[in-house]
Formats: C-alpha cells, structure tokens, sequence
C-alpha cells in the first residue's frame, strides 16, 4: 500500500531572487500541479505564454495582475483564481512581494 504524502503551499518559501520559484508538487501524464513563488516578478516585456495545456491558477497570497493581449488586465488578490485555456495569451503584469500561486496544468483533450 502507497502512504498518502502531504505538505503547506506556505512552507519554506524561498527568499526573493532573480526568477520565480516554480517547484512541483504533483504530475502524471494527464495533469501537473505546481506551487509557485514571485517576489515582485513580471513576465518580460512582450512575451507572452500561449501554452499547449489548459491552465488554472489561484493566488494563494500577496497580488497579481495578469494581463492579455487583447488589452484586458485582470488584478487578483488571495483566493482569486482563473482558468487559462490552452492558447490563451497571457503575461504576468506585476506581483506583490511573496506572491503565492497554485497552479494545475491539464494536457488539453485535442494534444
């Protein structure tokens, strides 16, 4: 029998520094689950994810706005969550500093 694993999203998290903290905490061929920390981060100016997958997010604490290419922000505080879909262009406009995001990433039924 397999023992059950578990954790806090708000447990050691890391300092601040150059790039956001991505560390996985879940993934098998179907979806992938991650933890993710910005201090102050924002996606480089005029990149854009257009992702494969299907993305849901939840700002978990701190602040965030993403934003979209058709011109649209969208600020999120804690408990604030969207659903990315595959394709969707967006960019990660500001954070506060430590920013905590719960992110699930499915594989998208037509890949």
């Amino acid at each position: 029998m397999t023992s059950p694993t578990h954790g806090s999203l708000l447990a050691d998290l890391p300092a601040p520094g150059a790039d956001e903290d991505f560390r996985p905490l879940f993934a098998n061929g179907a979806v992938r689950i991650e933890r993710i920390v910005s201090h102050h981060h924002a996606s480089p100016p005029g990149f854009w994810y257009e992702q494969t997958d299907d993305e849901w997010v939840m700002l978990v604490s701190g602040a965030a706005t993403l934003a979209f290419d058709d011109g649209r922000e969208l600020p999120l505080a804690p408990g604030d969550w969207a659903l990315l879909p595959a394709g969707c262009r967006h960019r990660v406009a500001q954070t506060a500093a430590a920013t905590v995001w719960l992110a699930v990433h499915a594989r998208h039924p037509d890949t």
